[in-house]
């Protein structure tokens, strides 16, 4: 039996069976490790409700205490509709038991608004992980059984909550996404109306840095409108294309016709469309983010995160930081970190994981912004591009940019402040790396090299005696 004396205090743990009495005990190792108290409170929860969750219809098990056998449990399992009236009953049957607490699986978008409605009654809702309460494999498994198994694992505390945010972030991460998705809707609008035009031997991107600016859309619009003569097409170009003329002669030469024309047109159309749309979604978007205006500007600091990096790193992770004991669970929770396979006593190469595609996405963009800045951040991503390759890169300057953001959101009074991209280079021991550097050329060379004052000097061997 092992006594914990102190919090403290260091033991010593046999990783082997003792010898039988009598028998002389071979010990081949030991772990010295400290008793700790983790902390941890009684999880179990008496009164409880879980769903199992379909698009139509719900099964739900409620597990409360007997009513007169002290230590046991009893259980009742319904279903209904995920209709907004039969929600409101389920609601009503749930207060009348005495449930605190409603735990679901994230089933697809079924969860969201079954949990809205039960988060408005006062309800405390768990959002679980389908992969975290998985049943036990051989067992029947049907939508009771699955209500039955979350109930009991839930009330034991063996499960844990996934980070739902609260309405108002909510609302602006659902505004910033979809501007998103119409950003890139237009993106590949316009690369539709690039290949189009080399299907007719128009090489105006070739020449035009922007096909979509003013002289680029002069141009198509003339295309459209029956235009054909090169000359005339290529004196529709303003500012310092004009210098490009002749080049331009030859790029809007080719076999453009009605049928180009008219699919052309519509293309044009609809990136007019989605421009619009994405300039009313913009202004909505500033709306949404008002009531986090001082955190705006706190990550609108930061190296090549602008107001729409920030609007959105605001959406994805919201702006309470006490989700989070330290900067490390943020960046654990965002799969921006290697995952931690450890098996036999040896450590396996595992990558980061799955995690939110949309905030992967916005720090994917502040790392390839900030890769050409002549900062900290930029200096990390080049640091480390050309060791382990601007994959890994990208994911380690995503990594030191969440860290920036949770210290920042966690702070208010906190600002940004780079570090300079000669952050590592001033940490570097010069005698050091010049001896580094001397072995490696001597190991490649087979001259003996010495470093003297800063200088290094080759060594002539000794001429061998006759």
């Amino acid at each position: 039996m092992l006594r914990i004396v102190a919090t403290s205090t260091r033991v010593r743990l046999l990783p082997f069976p003792l010898a039988p009495a009598g028998g002389r005990v071979c010990p081949v190792g030991f772990w010295e490790v400290a008793v700790e108290d983790v902390g941890e409170q009684e999880l179990h929860v008496e009164r409880i409700a879980a769903l199992d969750l379909g698009k139509a219809t719900l099964v739900t098990c409620v597990r409360v205490p007997h009513l007169s056998r002290p230590g046991r449990r009893m259980q009742e399992v319904r279903g209904y509709a995920t209709t907004t009236s039969a929600l409101l009953g389920m609601a009503d049957w749930f207060g009348g038991c005495g449930v605190t607490r409603v735990v679901m699986e994230s089933t697809s978008d079924y969860w969201k608004g079954v949990y809205y409605l039960l988060e408005a009654a006062g309800f405390e809702c768990w959002l679980v992980n389908a992969r975290d309460v998985k049943n036990v494999p051989g067992r029947p498994k049907t939508d009771k059984l699955d209500a039955a198994w979350l109930a009991k694992v839930a009330e034991r505390g063996m499960c844990r909550p996934s980070l739902v945010h609260p309405a108002p972030i909510r609302r602006l991460r659902d505004l910033t996404r979809y501007r998103r998705a119409l950003i890139r809707d237009r993106g590949r609008e316009m690369q539709r109306v690039e290949k189009l035009l080399e299907d007719a031997q128009i090489k105006l991107s070739s020449v035009v840095s922007d096909l979509f600016g003013v002289s680029g859309r002069a141009m198509m619009r003339a295309l459209i409108a029956g235009q054909r003569d090169p000359v005339v097409l290529a004196a529709m170009a303003k500012g310092r294309l004009r210098a490009k003329t002749t080049a331009l002669q030859e790029a809007l030469t080719g076999f453009f016709t009605d049928h180009h024309a008219t699919i052309l047109h519509m293309m044009l159309a609809n990136i007019d469309r989605l421009s619009g749309q994405i300039a009313a979604l913009d202004a909505q978007v500033a709306a949404a983010s008002a009531p986090f205006a001082h955190q705006v500007d706190q990550l609108d600091a930061i190296t090549a995160v602008g107001l729409t990096s920030a609007q959105e790193l605001i959406a994805e992770i919201g702006v309470d930081m006490s989700r989070f004991p330290t900067a490390a669970h943020l960046v654990s929770w965002a799969k921006f970190c290697p995952q931690v396979h450890a098996s036999a006593g040896k450590t396996k190469n595992k990558s980061r994981g799955g995690g939110n595609p949309w905030l992967a996405g916005t720090l994917g963009n502040i790392a390839a912004g900030a890769a050409r800045t002549d900062t900290f951040l930029g200096a990390r991503y080049r640091r480390l591009a050309r060791r382990r390759g601007k994959q890994k890169a990208i994911v380690a300057t995503g990594n030191t940019v969440l860290t920036i953001v949770y210290h920042l959101l966690a702070d208010p009074d906190a600002q940004f402040c780079d570090l300079g991209a000669d952050h590592y280079d001033a940490r570097i021991n010069k005698e050091r790396r010049a001896r580094n550097l001397a072995a490696q050329l001597q190991a490649a060379t087979g001259q003996t090299i010495r470093i003297r004052n800063g200088k290094a000097i080759i060594i002539d061997p000794e001429p061998e005696a006759a």
